[in-house]
């Protein structure tokens, strides 16, 4: 089924978007592409650049010892902790009160995507410097204002927003970068645990460097695709619906069958 076909089939059960391009920045298909969605773990992916820019500029080392903690400052204000019950990544529980490095930290927030990881690594960083990274690709519509599970700031109305293009144009940049930040960050996204989105449906062993996201009613995944006998391409699809979770998935997972069909032709996709 086509990619307009299996959007038709979801119509008026929420908002999707999808961004499907090579890695020169051209799309070749948008649909609602600008609309912004909760951004979810998508903003992992700024914060691990970000992270990295540091660690270039001396400013951080992959090897410092971070100690890890649930008590972080609030964008709003005060203190919050992150939810264990909402974090399905526990590697990193299992060394609160301990010492681990920033880069197994690092790995845990792309690969497991550890919600306190994440959190331990974004204050390393700050949340200017991960938002600087989205700012710098995107179209200033996408924001990272503050932590994993800071309901202080979500009450607040203090968001952390991500729409397809944004996404995937810091994908782009990503799949171009020669440097050591470009090749860190592509194979944390490569070693990517989560893999029942855009990977599900293609063939075992395709190199798929992404970061997906998920929340209640949401259901995100933007990665670049390398096929082994095409060029590379970059798909973002973001989702916030009443889709049941597994329905969502599949969507996902469909569009991107759905490109990888027409790898060799991607500018044939309608």
């Amino acid at each position: 089924m086509g990619i307009a076909d299996q959007l038709r089939g979801v119509d008026g059960r929420g908002e999707f978007g999808v961004w499907l391009g090579r890695l020169d920045g051209k799309a070749v298909l948008r649909h609602h592409a600008e609309r912004t969605h909760y951004a979810a773990s998508t903003m992992k992916l700024p914060v691990a650049i970000a992270m990295m820019r540091l660690v270039e500029a001396g400013e951080l080392a992959l090897d410092q010892a971070v100690t890890v903690h649930n008590d972080f400052a609030s964008a709003a204000g005060g203190r919050f902790g992150v939810n264990p019950a909402e974090d399905e990544a526990p590697a990193t529980w299992t060394h609160v009160g301990e010492e681990v490095s920033l880069g197994w930290l690092a790995t845990e927030m792309i690969t497991r995507s550890s919600n306190l990881a994440t959190d331990l690594v974004l204050e390393q960083t700050g949340v200017d410097a991960a938002n600087a990274v989205l700012a710098e690709y995107g179209s200033g519509a996408s924001v990272i204002r503050r932590g994993i599970d800071d309901a202080g700031a979500q009450a607040a109305g203090i968001s952390n927003l991500m729409s397809p293009a944004d996404l995937a144009a810091v994908l782009v940049a990503v799949g171009n970068d020669t440097t050591t930040v470009g090749s860190y960050v592509r194979d944390l996204l490569a070693g990517n645990t989560w893999n029942g989105e855009i990977p599900a449906l293609l063939p075992s062993g395709t190199r798929v460097e992404h970061k997906n996201g998920w929340d209640r009613r949401i259901r995100h995944d933007g990665g670049i695709v390398r096929p082994a006998d095409a060029p590379p391409f970059v798909l973002v699809v973001c989702t916030t619906s009443e889709l049941p979770d597994p329905e969502a998935q599949q969507l996902i997972a469909g569009i991107a069958f759905e490109a990888w069909t027409h790898r060799h032709d991607l500018e044939a996709i309608r």
